[in-house]
């Protein structure tokens, strides 16, 4: 009996938009690019309800005729290739004819469009591949579109989408790629009919200032070179601008956003040995490559490319970024502002008869190589290494307490608060910091190591945790008040953490749509810059958006601790060093810190006698 059969269309449309429409995100993408394609210089993009319950894209383009519209939902429809060779020498954004009807398979979809050139336009609703209606109707030239209830007929891939902020996020990513590689197209983005962004059509630079804010306006350097094989054009981060978490990285590609580690690595390369290990810079970087020498057919969501020429564009890309760090940030700036300036007259001895010039005394028969003195010199070391060795024992002990920063009166044991046994140590006999890192002292286990910063981390958590769970942090209040600037991406993402955010300490209030006034920080973090600390928080919770929205609290104590806890080669003194080690065993798990890793350990005795 035969077994294999064809697929109805609409089974095998949702099989292709499982590939293209992944979640809202996905559906804005394809729809802003084909409005791209069709030469819009306006594009308006609205969600509701992140894109679950409504998308709407319109634009000014050309609009389609009324069998164009019709056709442009069936599977493979394309103005823009007609054969093979053509996937070599692409010149638009979309070109597989997927879009319109992956997305037409998996929700509800009404278009309006027309052209320059006619009087009336044409209404389309198709629902799940099927068309329901199709009409003459008076619309503007262009496109709208209007995607309804996304996978309204495959529940189960509806009810794998992520909450609404994490969906707004992904939408809000999608679209500052599309607008950052066409800066001669305006956009407007409304979520829930608030106004997120509205960018005029302008500079790339005042592109990416309307989309981050004004504060990355300083930062920016250019790069401009132009080779045969690549035009490289945009802007890097100045090396204090750099960033753990958080930093904006962009490539394009012939106006294409693209994903590409292996050029992300060139610019990195670029700012050896100028910022720390671990920090990350801003890049917005324009690639321009003959599209013969490219392929964007490699996934289907067309953010990777394949260049013929990649071996050879790197030390070109890491060249143009290192000329940028050195021309516009590497040369340190003198400044020969002479106004105002404090006269400072010249010494004239004349004036100063009763000044003499210091003299200057030595002895010119002095020979060190001479043989009784050098006898004299080692019969002096020689006794005085006897009367180290012929010390007393209680002697010894003091050249130890010197040695190790120890007092007569520092205690020879401290003591620790009840806790697991499993869990804690003996208690120390004498603490040592090793390295600016490492506390070090002796248990009758072995040698007991603690990191600091980890052991203060794990501390500083769980003291944020009771305090957001009992609202019980003290707040220092600010006679400066800093306003601090978000992106509206950012400022959308930081709302639901304004809460949580207050119960830690910090007293920040909304003044606009993208600004914030700071007018308290949590005690303890005197010491720190408040926006930048605010700043760097707020990207340490966006960057892991799931988890901070699952649990707020957990979030904001795990990023605020990380930003307070001691650093690495910080300066503690035996005291402080022992009432942190105390702190430690008090808490519920001294074992980690709040992300898993290993806050001490302990070297065996056994281990140390191998040694010897």
């Amino acid at each position: 009996m035969d077994i294999i059969h064809l697929l109805p269309d609409s089974v095998a449309n949702q099989i292709a938009a499982g590939e293209v429409i992944q979640r809202p995100a996905s559906v804005i993408k394809e729809l802003v690019e084909n409005a791209i394609d069709a030469g819009a210089t306006e594009v308006q993009v609205s969600v509701e309800d992140a894109g679950k319950t409504c998308i709407q894209v319109i634009d000014n383009g050309s609009g389609m005729s009324e069998t164009d519209a019709r056709i442009a939902f069936e599977r493979h429809a394309t103005s823009k290739i007609r054969e093979a060779s053509d996937l070599f020498d692409l010149h638009t954004m979309g070109f597989r004819g997927e879009a319109l009807p992956s997305i037409a398979a998996v929700a509800q979809v009404e278009l309006r469009t027309r052209l320059k050139d006619q009087e009336l336009g044409t209404l389309l609703r198709i629902e799940g591949s099927k068309m329901k209606e199709q009409e003459a109707i008076a619309c503007p030239v262009g496109s709208n579109f209007c995607v309804r209830n996304l996978f309204f007929n495959i529940p189960v891939r509806r009810k794998f989408l992520k909450s609404n902020q994490t969906e707004l996020s992904q939408i809000l990513a999608e679209f500052e790629r599309m607008a950052l590689a066409h800066s001669d197209v305006s956009f407007k983005f409304y979520s829930n009919d608030t106004l997120l962004y509205d960018l005029p059509a302008g500079s790339f630079r005042k592109r990416i200032v309307g989309l981050f804010g004004k504060r990355i306006d300083e930062h920016l350097l250019p790069v401009d070179v132009e080779t045969d094989l690549v035009g490289i054009s945009g802007f890097v981060g100045s090396p204090e601008s750099t960033k753990k978490k958080g930093a904006h990285q962009f490539f394009f590609t012939n106006s294409r956003y693209m994903r590409h580690p292996y050029f992300a690595r060139a610019i990195l390369s670029a700012y050896e040995r100028l910022i720390p290990e671990g920090q990350q810079p801003d890049f917005f970087l324009n690639l321009t490559v003959d599209p013969k020498r490219i392929d964007v057919n490699i996934h289907p969501s067309k953010t990777e490319i394949k260049f013929q020429d990649e071996q050879n564009i790197w030390p070109i890309m890491l060249a143009a970024a290192r000329a940028a760090i050195g021309k516009y940030a590497g040369v340190p700036t003198l400044d020969f502002d002479t106004a105002n300036r404090p006269e400072i007259p010249a010494f004239d001895p004349a004036g100063f008869p009763d000044v003499e010039r210091p003299q200057t005394h030595f002895d010119p028969n002095f020979n060190p190589f001479e043989q009784s003195k050098s006898k004299s010199a080692d019969t002096h070391i020689y006794n005085n290494a006897r009367a180290r060795v012929d010390r007393p024992e209680s002697d010894w002990q003091e050249i130890y307490n010197r040695a190790f920063g120890l007092d007569d009166n520092a205690p020879r044991q401290m003591e620790l608060p009840n806790t697991d046994a499993s869990a804690a140590p003996p208690a120390p006999e004498y603490l040592r910091l090793l390295g600016g890192r490492y506390i070090v002292f002796a248990s009758s286990d072995g040698l007991v190591c603690v990191d600091a910063h980890r052991a203060h981390l794990r501390v500083l958590y769980e003291q944020y945790l009771e305090a957001i769970r009992t609202h019980s942090a003290p707040s220092q209040g600010l006679l400066f008040m800093p306003s601090i600037e978000l992106s509206p991406s950012k400022a959308e993402m930081v709302a639901p953490h304004l809460p949580t955010l207050k119960a830690v300490g910090f007293d920040l209030e909304r003044e606009g749509r993208t600004t914030f006034s700071l007018r308290g920080i949590p005690e303890g973090t005197e010491r720190l810059d408040p926006g930048r600390l605010l700043q760097e928080m707020l990207d340490q919770l966006l960057a892991d958006a799931d988890t901070a929205l699952a649990q707020p609290a957990a979030a904001v104590a795990a990023a605020l601790a990380k930003k307070v806890a001691v650093a690495d080669n910080a300066t503690l003194s035996q005291p402080e060093c022992a009432k942190l080690i105390e702190r430690l065993f008090a808490t519920e798990n001294p074992n980690r810190t709040p992300d898993g890793q290993v806050v001490f350990a302990t070297i065996p005795l056994s281990t140390i006698e191998k040694l010897f």
